[in-house]
């Protein structure tokens, strides 16, 4: 068997590496949540989707293998996907750290929402926030899920834009 640096850039390679990343995302968000009581807000749980999706996205690519142009528009989605949820990460960063005074009030749950409005409006009222958005629970190094869920979008948006250039089937 040859192995050589080269093959580790492999695009299949590195599409599988993105999707097995996503995996521990989504593995270590469930641990948190089962394991340690962090229940998700519902930016949280857009968070996750985002990366799910995302791995989708992977998932996909490596199996295809795809060639130059297939590996753009794969690369693409999941640039797409990662900005989206970058964004949201972004804006669940930014409302923990509104001054007290500023943090939007707890709403209804997800679920409610989901049962007794438009899908549109839903994804509207997640996206502004609310209290138990701007609470901060588990940290590491100081800081908190939302921010490490960014730090991850933004890692996994730079392989997607590798991906646009690999030239490695």
């Amino acid at each position: 068997m040859d192995f050589s640096y080269s093959s580790l850039l492999n695009r299949r390679v590195v599409y599988l590496s993105g999707f097995i990343a996503c995996a521990g995302l989504i593995a270590f968000a469930l641990y948190l949540q089962h394991k340690l009581g962090e229940d998700p807000c519902a930016l949280c749980i857009f968070q996750r989707v985002a990366v799910g999706v995302l791995g989708l996205v992977f998932l996909i690519a490596a199996l295809h293998n795809p060639r130059a142009i297939g590996n753009r528009i794969y690369a693409g989605l999941g640039l797409v996907v990662a900005a989206i949820g970058g964004a949201i990460a972004g804006r669940h960063v930014w409302l923990q750290h509104l001054p007290k005074d500023q943090v939007p009030e707890c709403g209804p749950g997800l679920n409610y929402l989901l049962e007794t409005q438009p899908w549109m409006q839903v994804l509207g009222n997640v996206l502004k926030g609310s209290g138990e958005c701007a609470e901060v629970g588990w940290t590491l190094l100081n800081l908190s899920i939302p921010e490490w869920t960014l730090i991850c979008f933004v890692l996994l948006g730079m392989v997607a834009i590798f991906q646009l250039s690999n030239r490695r089937s």
